[in-house]
């Protein structure tokens, strides 16, 4: 699964805990991901990947946390293609994603990743 291989990935890559699913425990800051939709064509599967970036507003994070910590995540996102079923890494957009009912700052991201 491209999830779990981008999780382990961004856990190795960035210093924030990165999950599939929100935390019973909320951290002050963490990652999510999440695919949203993939097709196949000639056994070349190509993802779609939403990778939100949170801080927890209780603890004192603001939206420039939020914003940094997906800059990070981008910056990160880059080195995916050293891995062998990686052939393509693609940013289709970033922006603010506020999460008006959790209280939590969060900005995503979303790639089209090609893999094998």
């Amino acid at each position: 699964m491209i999830e779990t291989t981008i999780i382990s990935y961004l856990s190795n890559s960035i210093s924030t805990s990165v999950y599939a699913e929100r935390p019973e425990i909320i951290p002050d800051k963490y990652v999510l991901i999440e695919k949203t939709g993939s097709s196949t064509e000639n056994h070349i599967t190509t993802s779609t990947i939403a990778i939100q970036s949170i801080v927890n507003t209780m603890n004192g994070g603001t939206l420039l946390d939020a914003m940094e910590l997906n800059e990070t995540v981008k910056a990160a996102m880059g080195g995916l293609l050293m891995l062998d079923e990686i052939s393509k890494v693609s940013l289709n957009s970033d922006y603010n994603y506020t999460d008006d009912r959790t209280k939590e700052y969060r900005y995503q991201a979303v790639y089209q990743i090609t893999h094998y």
